[in-house]
Parts: C-alpha cells; sequence; structure tokens
C-alpha cells in the first residue's frame, strides 16, 4: 500500500494540486459560520429582533457565495492534477503488455485505467472536502459552544475510526473481485478466439463451462462487496446518527445550564448539514474507490514492473520449425484438435496449410506464433520453445487485417520504425500496394481504416509484415480478400523474401505455390507436394475440386 500511497503523493506534488488546497480555504468560512449564523438568527427571532437575524442569514448567503466561488475553481484544478496521472498510467500498461504479452493487460487498460483515474479523482476531492468539512466545523463549534463539541466529536471519531477497522476487509473483497474481472477477460478472450474450432469440434459445452465459472466467480465476489457496503452503513450509523441523537437526548440538559435554543438548533445544524454528510462521503470513497484505487493501482505497477520479456525471450538462430507430438485441445475434456502432429519446417522453406474450414488450421498458426500453449508436446523455433521466442521473429497476418487510424507510413513501418524510406518503397513495390498508396494520398496520408475495403486492409497488412524484421511469416487466409493475381504477387513476394513461410491456403493456388502442402483431415495431418498428395490424400483430392479448376490448370506446381 506504501507504493500505491506513495505514486499518489507524487502525483500531487505540482503547482496543479498547490493551486486545489489554495481555492479550498475559502470554503472554511461558510463551513465555519452555518452553524453559528443559524444560532444567532434564531435567538434573534425569538428576542423578536427580526433584523438583526435577517442579517446573520444575509452574511451566511454572503460567505456561501464566497465558497461556490472557490469550490468553481477547485474543479477546473482538479482536471489539470487528474489528466496527467491517467497519461502515465496509459503509458505505464501498454508499454508492460508489449514487453510481456499479458493477455490481461485489455481489461487494464479499458477498465483499471479508468477505475485509477476516477477515483484517485473522486479522493482528492472527497479528501479535501472532508478536511474543509472538519476544520470548519470543529472552529463552528468550539465558538459556538465547547460542551456541545464534547457530545458529538467523540461518536463521530468513533464511528470514522470503525470504516477504517473495516477497510482491511473489504481490500480482500475488491482484490478478488479485480482477479475475478481478469480472469473472465482472459477466459472469454481464449474462447471467442478459438469459436470456429470449438464449433467444428462439438464442444460448445465445455466452452459453456469453462466461461460459466470466471462469471460465476465474479458473481461471487460482488456480493461480498455487497457485504462489506452492509459494515459501512453500521459505521455510518455510529457516526453520523449516534451524535445527532446523543445531542438531541441531551438537549433539556444543555438548556438548563444556560445553552439558549438557538445554540442547541446551531449544534445540530452542524451535525445534520456538516459532518454527517462528511463522514458518510469519506466512509463511501475510502470504504469502495479509495481501496479500488489502491488495489488497481497496485496491479498495475506491479505489471509494469515485471522484467522486460523481451530480456528473457530468445532470439532463435534461425527459423525453421519443428513440431514433436503436438496436442491441442480446447480443454482437458475435449476433443484435440490436432493429435501428435509431428511436422518439419526448414529455414527458408514455404509451407502451404489446407483443410476443410474450422478444422483447425488457424490454431496451428496460434501455435507456431505461441498465441496458444500446446496441451502435450512442444513446437520449437529454430530449436527454441515457441513461447520462449521474442515475439519480434515472427509476425502473423490473420484473414481480418488490422489498421489503424494514423498516417500510410506509420501504419507499414509499425514493426519496423527506423525503416529507411528505401525500405518502406521496395515493400510497397514488392507485395504491390502502390496504387492503393498513391489513391490514399502518399505515404503521409492519413488512413482511416472504416474507409478500406477488407482486400486493401489486407495490402496494408501485407506490406507491414514484409517490411518487418520477423524471420518467420504465418499468413492465416491473409489474402482471402485479394483478386488471383493479387494475392499471387504477394505470396510469390514473401516466397522470395527470405525466411520462413507459411500459409493457410484460401485457394488451390497458393497451395501450389508452396513446396510443401499440410492437408489436415480431423486430428490427423499429411504431408507432401502437390503431386505426392493427389495421389495419397482423398481430402486434398476432393479440397481441390472444390477450387476453381481455371486456376488450378493456370499454376504449374513448384519443383
Amino acid at each position: 500500500m506504501k507504493r500505491e500511497l506513495g505514486y499518489g503523493i507524487e502525483a500531487l506534488r505540482n503547482r496543479s494540486a498547490l493551486k486545489l488546497a489554495l481555492w479550498s480555504i475559502p470554503e472554511i468560512l461558510p463551513t465555519a459560520v452555518y452553524g453559528v449564523a443559524v444560532a444567532r438568527a434564531t435567538d434573534s427571532f425569538l428576542a423578536g429582533h427580526a433584523w438583526q437575524g435577517i442579517a446573520w442569514l444575509g452574511g451566511l448567503v454572503a460567505t456561501a457565495c464566497l465558497g461556490a466561488a472557490g469550490a468553481h475553481q477547485v474543479y477546473g484544478r482538479l482536471g489539470e492534477l487528474v489528466e496527467p496521472l491517467r497519461d502515465d498510467l496509459v503509458r505505464r500498461v501498454v508499454g508492460a503488455a508489449l514487453r510481456t504479452g499479458d493477455p490481461a493487460a485489455v481489461a487494464r487498460l479499458n477498465r483499471q485505467v479508468e477505475i485509477v483515474r476516477d477515483t484517485f479523482a473522486g479522493l482528492v476531492l472527497v479528501v479535501r472536502g472532508f478536511a474543509v468539512t472538519l476544520v470548519g466545523v470543529l472552529a463552528g463549534l468550539l465558538s459556538l459552544a465547547p460542551a456541545i463539541a464534547g457530545f458529538v466529536i467523540p461518536p463521530f471519531l468513533l464511528g470514522f475510526l470503525a470504516s477504517l477497522a473495516v477497510l482491511g476487509l473489504a481490500a480482500d473483497r475488491v482484490r478478488a473481485s479485480l482477479q475475478a474481472d481478469e480472469d473472465l477477460a482472459t477466459t472469454a478472450g481464449m474462447t471467442f478466439s478459438g469459436v470456429r474450432d470449438i464449433t467444428a469440434t462439438g464442444t460448445e459445452e465445455f466452452a459453456e463451462h469453462l466461461t460459466g465459472r470466471p462469471i460465476k466467480a465474479q458473481a461471487a465476489a460482488e456480493r461480498a462487496l455487497a457485504r462489506v457496503a452492509a459494515l459501512r452503513t453500521v459505521c455510518f450509523a455510529i457516526g453520523g446518527w449516534a451524535p445527532l441523537l446523543i445531542l438531541l437526548a441531551a438537549g433539556p440538559w444543555l438548556v438548563g445550564r444556560g445553552v439558549s435554543t438557538g445554540t442547541l438548533l446551531g449544534g445540530l445544524t452542524y451535525v445534520l448539514v456538516g459532518l454527517q454528510p462528511a463522514l458518510n462521503t469519506v466512509m463511501g470513497a475510502l470504504g469502495d474507490s479509495g481501496l479500488r484505487y489502491v488495489v488497481t493501482l497496485s496491479r498495475i505497477l506491479s505489471v509494469q514492473a515485471v522484467p522486460d520479456r523481451s530480456l528473457r525471450t530468445k532470439t532463435p538462430p534461425e527459423s525453421s520449425i519443428r513440431t514433436h507430438g503436438l496436442t491441442f485441445a480446447y480443454g482437458p475434456a475435449a476433443e484435440p484438435v490436432i493429435d501428435g502432429l509431428d511436422l518439419t519446417v526448414a529455414e527458408g522453406e514455404h509451407l502451404a496449410v489446407v483443410g476443410p474450414s474450422g478444422i483447425g488450421k488457424s490454431t496451428l498458426a496460434g501455435l507456431i506464433c505461441g498465441m496458444l500453449e500446446p496441451s502435450h508436446g512442444q513446437v520449437l523455433i529454430g530449436g527454441v520453445p515457441a513461447s520462449d521466442v521474442s515475439p519480434r521473429t515472427r509476425a502473423l497476418i490473420p484473414q481480418e487485417a488490422y489498421v489503424f487510424s494514423a498516417t500510410v507510413m506509420e501504419n507499414l513501418n509499425y514493426l519496423l520504425p527506423d525503416a529507411s524510406p528505401s525500405e518502406v518503397q521496395q515493400a510497397i513495390d514488392a507485395v504491390g500496394s502502390g496504387a492503393l498508396v498513391d489513391r490514399l494520398g502518399g505515404l503521409q496520408a492519413q488512413v482511416k481504416p472504416h474507409d478500406l475495403s477488407a482486400g486493401e486492409r489486407q495490402l496494408i497488412a501485407l506490406t507491414r509484415a514484409y517490411l518487418s524484421p520477423a524471420p518467420l511469416i504465418v499468413l492465416d487466409e491473409a489474402t482471402c480478400f485479394l483478386d488471383p493475381d493479387a494475392e499471387r504477387r504477394a505470396e510469390e513476394a514473401f516466397a522470395t523474401r527470405g525466411g520462413t513461410l507459411i500459409v493457410i491456403a484460401h485457394r488451390i493456388s497458393s497451395a501450389r505455390r508452396a513446396r510443401k502442402i499440410l492437408v489436415m483431415d480431423g486430428n490427423r495431418a499429411t504431408l507432401g507436394t502437390h503431386t505426392s498428395l493427389l495421389s495419397s490424400s482423398p481430402l486434398y483430392q476432393e479440397l481441390q475440386g472444390h477450387w476453381q479448376p481455371t486456376e488450378s490448370r493456370q499454376i504449374q506446381p513448384a519443383s
């Protein structure tokens, strides 16, 4: 907790925090005055001095206007204080995600950063308001009647301290809630990415069970948080309502000892208008927002502090691929999508993977690229386990290519930021995206992803992958929206680029351009050339019959 509090204190060490504190001072005056003003106005009215009572109320209104002016300035300074903190957290989360490949980074960026930003802003406001109210009320009560302060302050502090004692229990509940949120995000992401394989293998019930457990865990964590909220209600009853009841019960005794009716009413006003709302707000902030701030920030800073994964991963000397007994299933009770696959792809080789839709081709691509962990067996890239290989050695282009809002150049050199203009132009010419770049307005033109067709997005992603330093390229139906000629040019460019190329084939032409073809049939696989598979693989013969025969006649088998 010291680290998280220290991070917040560090964020407060700037000119905006000082300005916020200075503009809080005008609010102390109306807080200190309103109880006294009510007391004096009430006594004046009861004594028949109406104008004197009105003057006291007028003074109260004037001080309230002064406090409102200060509050208006406070919110402006708050934005200057909070937004830099959010920007710093976003940089930390994105940097950690790029280094570690953490699948829970999406939950951290989409939800947890916003939790820290919002709760930090709320805590600043609440603590500031609580301090202003407490100082003002104490000053007012002591100037009004010290005896009333003796009845009000002890139960108020008792309730406040009791709420602090509940924070330890509440912290555990918040941590459980955040962990359940991340577990659910990770499980749902894994399930959605394998929906085609789940449908193909009939494992919908297992997928439902797999996602159901984190959903139930998250629901249980939220119910536990609700029980902690009930305990805070008890603490508020002690600190917020007990002073009021005690003061009412002691009223006759106080009046008998010279305390006026107006003074007693002023004390009640301080409790109802000042202490009770302030205690309710600060308890809610510390017991809910405060814990969320500490626990959530702890998770962000802990992940950010993990050593750079690139320092622990290895860059293989070459990009050959070998699998030994590779088996993968979406859960322990599910049928394997890939079962005992032994495969060798030499450095610089071009392999096409074919098979019916949903048979597991994308699953194999995910295993090769280290996005999935094998159930059994292993994948070796250059003799190094795929999970230990640096992500920079592989580039995977899926069917739905990713293009972001930025310049054409920023989209193309994303994987090689220091690429020279000549290198970028060479990649454009090789892949065949020159006409698209010209249509968009050149390398410095802004890209609007929603204005591009699926094929145009694929061309940009293919050029980006070609330009990358990755020696292993995996194209998972990455040319399916291109016409046959554009697809041929792109695949031939990658085949002559150097390094190893894996193509999840969409057309027979893609398969025939490869030196080796892997036919996936259920959880079995057959490796061969186009000619050998025509005689040995009935599935390959059937697949070729579904592809365009005219296209087949135009493509000569690779030697």
